[in-house]
């Protein structure tokens, strides 16, 4: 991150907030063959998730129905998945999201990548609890079960949720560094290990001093040298957690750049992100993504959505005029 730069959301919590009259509408909205759409947009982006819950709770007394069942039965394709998601608290959301990664035949390493690498510990220990309540699961289990070698060692010690906080040491610092890059010469499975332990364990002020300290030994980037020794996924999930350390937006920025045009507009992870982030960074990211990539995400998003979904989509991303 930049020193001193204040991170910001695009979705705020609504002034003059009122349930009851939300509840209401969408009520409204719901019924008959033909739902508002403009109405679920209009009430849905522009509220907080801690006002979306206190709206489904309220539609639920009033109608006698859960609003996510609702909106599942009565809308399709990524427009539901959007207004759906919308309806998770973040750490279900999470939950929900690393479930359909791993389900079914195929496992979506990339969704586990992109949650595991830059979530918090305390995201991460909400989101084991919510995976356990909404599956009767347990998220390190599955994590296990669909994944193998260091990749998964990886993995696992993510979401341990173990990372210091806050803490540096510089003399460690360089300590580190050395074992980094004697890690990008040597590829041993012992010094993956040990690759992997310091960039899941160490605290964020720490990784910065060790990059730093990399950078001094090796006349490198530690992404460059990651790309050029390692490959597969344990490489992508190394190089996830370091682009978080360094700058989160600028990761989330990226990873929406490759979903939109590497990816032919990958539906579940621009849906994901804007989501996931909407509250906490995504104003930030739009931001990062213009100074990167000269476009801006709203203009993009333009360029590939339609209908619904893509004012659904824009609505969260929050543009404004001289976005377009």
């Amino acid at each position: 991150m930049f020193c001193g730069e204040y991170v910001q959301g695009t979705i705020f919590p609504a002034p003059n907030f009122n349930p009851m009259m939300d509840a209401q509408m969408l009520g409204g909205a719901l019924q008959g063959f033909d739902c508002n759409k403009d109405m679920l947009i209009d009430i849905l982006t522009q509220r907080s998730n801690a006002q979306r819950q206190m709206i489904a709770g309220t539609y639920q007394s009033m109608y006698g129905r859960d609003l996510i069942s609702v909106l599942k039965e009565q809308l399709s394709s990524h427009f539901k998945e959007v207004m759906v998601g919308l309806m998770y608290p973040p750490p279900s959301y999470d939950a929900h999201e690393l479930w359909h990664a791993m389900k079914g035949a195929g496992t979506d390493e990339n969704c586990l990548i992109e949650i595991l690498a830059s979530r918090t510990n305390g995201e991460i220990f909400q989101m084991r609890e919510a995976y356990c309540l909404q599956y009767s699961n347990n998220l390190q289990e599955d994590i296990y079960s669909e994944t193998s070698g260091h990749f998964r060692d990886t993995l696992m010690n993510l979401v341990q949720a173990n990372r210091e906080e806050g803490y540096s040491d510089p003399a460690m610092a360089a300590q580190d560094a050395m074992v980094l890059w004697e890690a990008c010469q040597q590829k041993t499975g012992e010094h993956k290990t040990m690759m992997q332990m310091i960039l899941c364990n160490k605290s964020y002020p720490q990784l910065w001093l060790v990059f730093q300290e990399f950078q001094n030994i090796s006349g490198q980037d530690l992404v460059d040298a990651i790309n050029d020794c390692y490959d597969g996924y344990f490489q992508e999930l190394l190089v996830a957690i370091v682009r978080c350390v360094q700058d989160k937006p600028s990761y989330f920025a990226y990873k929406l750049y490759r979903a939109i045009h590497d990816f032919g507009f990958h539906n579940k992870t621009v849906i994901r992100i804007l989501i996931a982030r909407s509250e906490i960074d995504l104003m930030t990211i739009r931001r990062r993504y213009k100074e990167r990539f000269g476009k801006s995400l709203f203009h993009d998003i333009k360029n590939f959505a339609s209908g619904h979904y893509e004012k659904a989509l824009l609505a969260i991303c929050a543009g404004d005029v001289e976005d377009y």
